[in-house]
């Protein structure tokens, strides 16, 4: 499983969406696009979005910190991993 996320440093809904991925003890690749506008145009051509963070799990786009934290409490976000982590 692959889980990627386009995060700016000073963005508190990054650091939000990183405690919850750490939390969940899941790895995952952050991009930094606060000076990369390359990188930023990047994120908003995969999400359509031009918020951070914007997070993918195997290129299946989530959405954002609160996409995420909804994702978390109403349990999609653990049956996602389950799914993707049972494929052998």
């Amino acid at each position: 499983m692959k889980i990627e996320i386009y995060t700016k440093s000073y963005c508190p809904y990054c650091k939000r969406a990183k405690a919850l991925l750490n939390a969940k003890g899941l790895k995952y690749k952050e991009i930094e696009v606060s000076m990369s506008p390359a990188l930023a145009q990047e994120a908003k051509k995969r999400s359509g979005r031009n918020t951070v963070p914007q997070i993918f799990i195997d290129k299946q786009h989530i959405g954002g910190s609160d996409d995420l934290e909804e994702a978390a409490v109403n349990g999609s976000l653990d049956l996602l991993i389950a799914s993707k982590t049972a494929i052998v």
